[in-house]
């Protein structure tokens, strides 16, 4: 096996534990003995545990975060809306071992690499469509990031739901996400009022 492979190897497999075991139940050892090499490739490879699970952090950030972008072809608000939620779902449905990873928290100290961070990036993508809707129909597009993190949150802790219970198929969750979104949004007020007792 060249270093590249080897490399490639040692991804895969740390990638299969950590979605398996977490963060805090995997080991060097076990990494070392599925790939079948002693302990000191892996360091040699990525310094240690922490270095193997940020480039495996990165790589399903930098995927999920593709299929979602690349997903927003266009179109009308609500099918771009549908889009970004199909996106979602598609990556928990193909990629459910590196959704596992993602949506634990990092152990490793830094401000990006958590499933936070990547909504908030995806949340960023749908702000500046969010932001024309907004000034469209005459609301303030400066509330668009936080209607914007607002969404993608809740698509995002559905797919974890749903990654659990994988019913009602994808397409239906996704109408589904999208019924309570839009429609939400379209009858959304221009200045919101609390109802209850406590105003602050």
């Amino acid at each position: 096996m060249t270093g590249k492979q080897r490399r490639e190897q040692l991804l895969d497999i740390g990638r299969s534990v950590f979605a398996e075991r977490g963060y805090d139940g995997t080991s060097v050892e076990e990494i070392a003995e599925r790939a079948g090499v002693s302990k000191p490739v892996v360091y040699e490879h990525f310094g240690g545990k922490e270095g193997l699970y940020a480039v495996v952090v990165d790589r399903e950030m930098q995927l999920l975060l593709d299929m979602v972008t690349g997903a927003l072809t266009g179109g009308h608000s609500r099918e771009l809306l549908e889009q970004a939620a199909f996106a979602l779902m598609d990556y928990i449905d193909t990629s459910t071992d590196g959704f596992k990873i993602l949506v634990r928290d990092s152990p490793v100290a830094q401000a990006t690499g958590t499933f936070a961070s990547l909504i908030s990036d995806i949340a960023t993508q749908v702000e500046d469509i969010l932001g024309l809707e907004f000034k469209a129909r005459g609301f303030d597009a400066r509330l668009a990031p936080m209607y914007s993190q607002m969404l993608v949150g809740m698509v995002a802790l559905t797919g974890q739901w749903w990654l659990e219970v994988r019913k009602p198929q994808k397409a239906e969750v996704a109408a589904h996400l999208v019924n309570l979104a839009w429609h939400g949004l379209e009858g959304m007020e221009r200045h919101p009022k609390l109802v209850g007792d406590r105003q602050n």
